[in-house]
């Protein structure tokens, strides 16, 4: 069954979602290029699935952690969070 997007759950604020991905490095990385064109070239990112869509529009700065655990098992792992742009505007003085 194909979804097209009128019928995808469209995920905003208000609302916590999770979803995990299992892939390959080579998707990895294309996906990873996606998002880092889209942080670069705009101030929205939408990510989306055959079922959801989450738009997102994001502000300064964006934090960047490297954590890397070199015991037993070594493993690295890459965060980043976008704080999400102010939709308010400030009060007039007058």
């Amino acid at each position: 069954m194909t979804n097209d997007s009128d019928e995808q759950t469209t995920i905003r604020t208000g609302r916590n979602f999770e979803q995990t991905y299992r892939l390959s490095t080579a998707e990895a990385g294309e996906f990873l290029i996606a998002v880092g064109e889209q942080l670069r070239d705009s101030d929205e990112i939408t990510i989306t699935d055959e079922e959801w869509e989450l738009p997102f529009a994001f502000g300064e700065p964006v934090e960047v952690e490297v954590d890397f655990e070199g015991m037993d098992d070594p493993e690295l792992e890459l965060e980043i969070e976008l704080p999400g742009r102010p939709d308010d505007t400030a009060p007039q003085v007058e």
